[in-house]
């Protein structure tokens, strides 16, 4: 097993005419936290696509777990351990928290010939892997419609966790949530990555990505335009690489 999980290896994407992305290289490491930062039409959202396997990139390759990596549909992607928490999640609502959390893995019991659903099954084994993530959620047989954004987000994360994922993409996972949702969110984050899985998060909040990242990655005009360990940059140094200024110049920008 290599320390690397997943690579990415000269990407490029073109719609038509337009470069979208004119060869992104970088990766991610095992229980390695990346923030994929840059402007509105920097190439993030595309990027997250191909990996995904919503998009096939026009050139380049990648390498997952040690193997080539070249995904034809999401399904292809998450049957490898990839899954992709967007803001608005991908949760039904309209049925409690272990329906979600077995959703297309139900267990089953026989019963006089006839296979029924395990409810007790599912309930105590859904219960035990909320516990052991630290996610306190009332009622287990709550409706998710009635639960707030964080503890959906907690459904998402641990259900993706418990079933063997290996890297999780997320796409602005706290545009909608308060600060005390948000603080928790983070710190989930920090969990997953603890038992090894990777985490891309996209976020256009500095701070966010600064307190959970372990590495940022600047995307600017479809290139890599800074790849840097949190804990070494500045929120100045960050917003330079995004808009194409100094340091200063940007350190003035957000002053003003």
């Amino acid at each position: 097993m290599t320390e690397t999980l997943l690579e990415l290896d000269d990407i490029r994407m073109n719609f038509g005419a337009v470069q979208a992305l004119k060869g992104i290289s970088f990766t991610v490491k095992r229980g390695e936290v990346i923030a994929l930062l840059g402007d509105n039409g920097a190439g993030k959202s595309t990027l997250v696509k191909i990996i995904s396997g919503g998009l096939t990139q026009t050139s380049g390759r990648m390498t997952f777990d040690g193997e080539p990596y070249a995904p034809r549909s999401p399904s292809e992607a998450k049957a490898q351990g990839i899954e992709t928490v967007y803001q608005d999640l991908s949760l039904c609502t309209n049925v409690d928290v272990v329906a979600n959390f077995f959703m297309g893995r139900e267990l089953t019991r026989n019963f006089l010939g006839l296979k029924l659903l395990d409810e007790r099954a599912m309930e105590e084994h859904t219960a035990r892997a909320m516990r052991e993530a630290g996610t306190r959620i009332p009622s287990l047989r709550t409706n998710v419609e009635h639960l707030s954004g964080g503890q959906r987000q907690a459904i998402e994360l641990n259900r993706f966790v418990h079933w063997g994922g290996k890297l999780v993409l997320l796409d602005e996972p706290f545009a909608a949530l308060g600060v005390e949702q948000t603080r928790r969110g983070l710190e989930m984050i920090r969990r997953v990555a603890a038992q090894g899985i990777g985490v891309i998060i996209i976020t256009h909040i500095m701070q966010q990505a600064l307190e959970v990242a372990d590495r940022i990655v600047v995307i600017r005009q479809g290139v890599v335009a800074g790849d840097v360990r949190a804990r070494e940059t500045s929120a100045d140094s960050v917003i330079a690489m995004i808009t194409g200024q100094s340091a200063a110049e940007a350190g003035q920008a957000v002053d003003a």
